[in-house]
């Protein structure tokens, strides 16, 4: 049956930055509806689709009021009458009223948010959950992801603090979502005993929800965190191991060259760094340990001990995930549907990575919403892994609460059974 789309509208909304950003409804054939908004990053890659703002004096410029009039004609032009239920053939649409690099006439951010609310349409006018939706789309196995839940930040998420932008706790050896959640919340209450115990206030938070604090360097956060799980009564790596985003983007100088805690580090310089934490601390992930276009084959000693992630590596942009996977230069890729300027997109990395072997991690970006959308896309595609930030904040917690709703009412397998 298909669900025509009978209706496109779009205004402007605030994310948890209190930015503007674009929301789309998106009406069917029968009155149903789906809305979404579209999600920011703070430490956007140079790759991902355009987030576009009127520069006009609105919100100092940030507003998208006029994005949103320039850009929704042109959207019900080209999908109003079309089929909900093929989100394809919504993609081709939307490329033929703009064939730029990135969205770059309509926005990312309109593209986005219209896609995801018409996967949403769809769900409700089938009155299926949308995690549903996206398994039938992809043919995959639902699952529960793995939490990788932000404990401290840095970088373009708390006005560098530190230099490296998070680090993150996985809970390596929960069977079930309940214990992972708690497990993590524990990780952060012990460490946040730790942080004032060192003498660094804890009152704040950053934009993802994590602590924030003045460490002298990136390592003594890392070493926090560990305390943390330690005060926490849990055994690092064997119960909680750490994830790191580098976000090397962030400090990339001239020539090449990264400004790392007052030195001037080459490519090889900072890989040696990030080896030695690899080998001395709990470490299994390390997400953007060099920057977007750099030469990541210095990158095959961590290769061999952990999870390397790229994230402006490959911007959820298929060619550049299709040639990071010929390269052999990473095993896994985080997934931001918004870097891709589209749900079909989002989805289609996921596919291209998990059929080549490599993890997925179905990701939020530190200007987000209370939406849950994003965890029944990791859901239903079996991404395995999901990042949203830590376990405060009401756009954060938003997620995990449809996360401990479906392990409680749906017959889900979770993913960290399945090492």
């Amino acid at each position: 049956m298909a669900h025509l789309i009978s209706s496109v509208d779009a205004w402007e909304a605030l994310d948890s930055r209190g930015n503007p950003t674009v929301a789309v409804g998106i009406g069917v054939e029968g009155r149903a509806q789906g809305v979404a908004l579209a999600p920011a990053g703070a430490s956007a890659g140079g790759h991902e689709a355009t987030f576009l703002r009127d520069g006009a004096s609105h919100y100092n410029g940030l507003s998208v009021r006029e994005v949103i009039s320039r850009a929704l004609p042109l959207v019900r032009s080209v999908w109003l009458g079309k089929n909900a239920e093929d989100p394809a053939a919504l993609e081709t649409a939307l490329q033929d009223i703009d064939s730029s690099p990135g969205w770059s006439i309509i926005g990312g951010n309109v593209a986005t948010a219209a896609t995801v609310a018409a996967w949403l349409a769809v769900a409700d006018s089938q009155g299926r959950a949308p995690w549903r939706v996206i398994a039938d789309w992809t043919g995959r196995t639902p699952t529960l992801p793995v939490p990788m839940v932000n404990i401290v930040s840095g970088g373009a998420h708390a006005a560098g603090a530190i230099a490296i932008q998070d680090v993150l706790a996985i809970p390596s050896s929960a069977h079930t979502v309940e214990d992972a959640i708690e497990n993590v919340w524990r990780v952060r209450k012990g460490t946040r005993e730790i942080i004032d115990e060192l003498g660094f206030p804890t009152a704040l938070v950053a934009d993802e929800g994590g602590l924030a604090a003045g460490f002298a360097s990136s390592e003594d956060a890392i070493k926090a965190v560990v305390d943390g799980v330690l005060r926490a009564g849990l055994a690092p790596m064997a119960e909680i191991s750490l994830a790191l985003d580098v976000a090397a983007n962030e400090f990339l100088g001239e020539g090449g060259k990264y400004q790392f805690e007052g030195e001037t580090l080459s490519e090889r310089d900072l890989v040696e760094i990030i080896s030695r934490w690899v080998s001395t601390l709990p470490i299994a992930s390390v997400e953007d340990p060099l920057a977007e276009d750099a030469d990541w084959a210095t990158l095959a000693r961590l290769l061999r001990t952990v999870q390397v992630v790229g994230d402006d590596r490959y911007a959820t942009s298929v060619d550049r995930l299709e040639a990071g996977i010929s390269r052999q230069e990473a095993n896994s890729v985080l997934i931001k549907p918004n870097q891709a300027g589209s749900l079909w997109g989002a989805v289609r990395a996921i596919q291209v990575a998990r059929d080549a072997g490599w993890g997925t991690i179905v990701s939020a970006r530190s200007g987000d919403t209370e939406e849950q959308w994003l965890v029944d896309l990791a859901v239903g595609s079996g991404a395995g892994q999901i990042k949203v930030g830590s376990t405060m904040r009401s756009e954060r917690t938003a997620k995990w609460n449809r996360m401990l709703e479906l392990s409680a009412m749906e017959n889900l397998p979770y993913a960290g059974n399945e090492k």
